[in-house]
């Protein structure tokens, strides 16, 4: 049998660890071995804000709809509480956009769920 040194797969192995990590400072971008390196963390990284990022949101939601609701004159809580009773279904993604972009609409919600406490 011929003795296989695996060459041309392992360069193109080697170019394309190279070609992803291109952006990446000092030997992380030239060397394979430091670059294989950086691209396996960048991955894990990448794979672990994928769901870092829905949490974030849903905080800057939580947020922004406690601030409109304070300003109509309930707390957060008690208006989530407020809107099940009165079969409000809409979710904080729907209601943060609704308290930034249209006040007068998020202060309708906020009145028909007072109404059903």
């Amino acid at each position: 049998m011929t003795r296989v040194k695996n060459g041309p797969s392992r360069t193109m192995h080697h170019k394309k660890v190279l070609k992803i990590t291109k952006g990446q400072f000092g030997t992380r971008s030239r060397l394979y071995r430091r670059a294989n390196e950086a691209m396996l963390k960048s991955l894990w990284y990448a794979t672990r804000d994928r769901r870092v990022r829905k949490r974030d949101l849903r905080k800057l939601w939580i947020t922004r709809i406690n601030a409109a609701s304070r300003q109509n004159g309930i707390s957060y809580s008690r208006l989530i509480s407020a809107m099940k009773k009165a079969n409000i279904t809409l979710n904080r993604k729907m209601l943060a956009d609704l308290a930034v972009r249209d006040p007068q609409a998020f202060a309708a919600v906020v009145e028909k769920a007072k109404a059903a406490i």
